[in-house]
């Protein structure tokens, strides 16, 4: 069977042995590969696309709009050639050389899903929304609470002092509010709300009890500490131009961060191009010892060992890998007694946007442009069942002056027209949702059984669609959201339904979730495989539900958790 370790050449076995064997090195495998690292531990870094270095890889990081040939846009062309990855609003002239286009690397869509990937050193850490808030008590009590997925295996207190660990060396800037739903941090200084945000929450203040409307928390160096500048890094500019790769350091990535910070200790070998096949499982020893994989220019296969190994290839990347992982001890993909592997796949939805006209405040402005979005964590269904859909949502909103804007769609020629365009108008503000969906195990993903991609590997096919309880969740959404901007003083309230398939969020989980029992889960309190401990899942695909905070923050934080859990077992020899 391709997973099973025959005839091993034992000199191949010597030249290729680690400690530790990270797959991916996007946000949750820049972190494995710090705290191995960090920990003296010889660590191999397997990414499957190109080399992206800080600083000297962002090609595009400081020209103007007028720089490129169809002014930030995508020509027809290419988004008739990618009608998938074209849809995320990052995939510009300036950054569509960090994505993944449509063709080199199909999978097939049973159902819609748009799969945004990034193949580079760095993953999507180079192009991801930075927003990074803790997940409270009660997501991680939901699903035991309200009947749904399986129990989490860990609690927030468990998760607690890894959150201040990242925090700390990332860098997350915001405020310490004292809400609930919104557990404070490690917090640099924040950004400002402008003034129509502050109008908008005071009267929010003074009509809900249960709603805060807040600042957001990024990955963004306000006011860099001693720890940030010792990676390099700098102040954060204010540019918003962050998906093109910052020269400053001025937000958090694994190539501006985690990454530099292991190759400085000298135990951190980075291969590229290798395309992880499967993981091998040495049938006599009863674990893995290393992964099969295959240089993406060459075609040329090879096999790397180690101790304890790390899938961090980003969700579905990560299930495609395990379920492509096949030997006679795993004959249903690796580790997958219960038969749910790629089962329980979930998201964010994105689909609600209320958007509004704010009359007066002529004489405020801002300065810069802010990275970030004024948030209001959720506030249905938290201390108990209130609606008639589960869980909630977290909404996102923010205010700006409408200026140049204005003139996009509209009639018009010479110079007064072209004048009228700089000038700043009336206020717009928008509230946009973000919320919890259900794990079902109808949502999958699975292995084709006749298409394969360019290394012969099967092509993943996607089976992931809404439930009845999203659309009554969207439809809530729109409906107290249009209050709240009411009760606010806005006018020309509009309500959107994107209609985004999934996938879209970018924020998919599941598929080898963590849980209690070997029967409903695959993965353990400490991300190890129940029937292999010495392999670890952290990133998305471990996730037990999806919560209505960003995840970013929380694969960080359970990376660097497993990570020094798999150092103490190694040094207690149990791995």
């Amino acid at each position: 069977m391709p997973g099973d370790s025959t005839n091993l050449n034992s000199k191949a076995v010597n030249q290729n042995s680690y400690d530790a064997i990270v797959i991916g090195s996007g946000i949750s495998g820049g972190w494995a590969a710090k705290e191995f690292c960090d920990h003296g531990l010889k660590t191999l870094v397997l990414e499957r696309g190109k080399d992206v270095t800080h600083l000297k890889d962002y090609p595009t990081a400081t020209k103007n709009p007028w720089d490129f040939p169809h002014r930030l846009d995508t020509s027809l062309a290419l988004k008739k050639e990618n009608p998938v990855v074209s849809k995320c609003y990052a995939f510009d002239e300036s950054a569509q050389h960090f994505f993944v286009k449509d063709k080199d690397h199909p999978y097939i869509q049973e159902k819609p899903f748009d799969w945004i990937r990034g193949y580079q050193v760095g993953g999507k850490s180079l192009m991801w929304g930075r927003e990074t808030q803790r997940w409270s008590r009660f997501d991680f009590e939901g699903p035991a609470r309200d009947g749904f997925a399986v129990d989490w295996p860990i609690r927030y207190h468990d998760l607690a002092p890894w959150y201040s660990h990242v925090e700390i060396f990332a860098g997350i800037c915001g405020n310490r509010d004292g809400v609930e739903t919104l557990p404070d941090g490690e917090f640099l200084p924040p950004w400002e709300l402008n003034c129509v945000e502050k109008h908008i929450q005071q009267k929010i203040k003074e009509n809900y009890s249960d709603r805060y409307y807040l600042q957001g928390r990024c990955a963004h160096l306000t006011k860099p500490a001693a720890i940030h500048l010792q990676q390099g890094r700098g102040q954060c500019q204010a540019r918003d131009l962050c998906h093109r790769g910052c020269p400053y350091g001025g937000y958090f990535s694994s190539n501006s961060s985690t990454l530099p910070w292991a190759q400085k200790t000298g135990n951190l070998t980075m291969k590229t191009h290798a395309v992880v096949h499967s993981i091998i499982y040495d049938e006599k020893k009863g674990k893995a010892t290393g992964v099969r994989v295959i240089d993406s220019i060459t075609k040329q296969s090879s096999e790397y060992f180690a101790k304890i190994i790390f899938v961090n290839a980003a969700c579905l990347n990560t299930n495609l890998i395990l379920l492509n992982s096949v030997s006679n001890r795993f004959p249903n993909g690796f580790g997958n007694d219960s038969g749910l592997l790629g089962r329980y796949i979930a998201f964010q939805n994105y689909r609600g946007m209320v958007t509004a006209k704010m009359d007066g405040f002529n004489d405020g402005y801002y300065f810069g442009r802010r990275p970030m979005q004024a948030i209001m964590p959720s506030f249905r269904n938290v201390y108990k069942q209130e609606t008639d859909f589960l869980r909630g949502y977290m909404v996102f909103s923010g205010a700006s002056r409408i200026g140049w804007n204005k003139g996009r769609g509209e009639d018009g020629i010479g110079a007064d027209w072209k004048e009228e365009l700089t000038v700043p108008h009336e206020w717009g503000v928008y509230m946009s949702m973000q919320g919890e969906t259900i794990p079902r195990e109808t949502n999958h993903v699975r292995l084709s059984k006749d298409k394969t991609d360019d290394w012969g590997i099967p092509q993943l096919i996607a089976s992931v669609e809404y439930s009845e309880n999203e659309e009554k969740q969207l439809k809530d959404f729109m409906t107290q959201t249009s209050e709240m901007l009411d009760k606010s003083g806005c006018k020309n309230i509009q309500q959107t339904d994107t209609k985004w398939a999934p996938g879209l969020d970018i924020h998919e989980m599941g598929g080898v979730r963590m849980g209690k029992d070997p029967k409903t889960s695959l993965l353990n309190s400490w991300n190890q495989f129940h029937h292999c401990p010495n392999v670890f899942v952290t990133d998305g695909a471990c996730m037990t539900s999806t919560s209505t905070q960003n995840p970013s923050l929380t694969f960080m934080a359970i990376t660097a958790r497993a990570a020094n859990h798999a150092v103490d077992e190694l040094k207690k020899r149990n791995l």
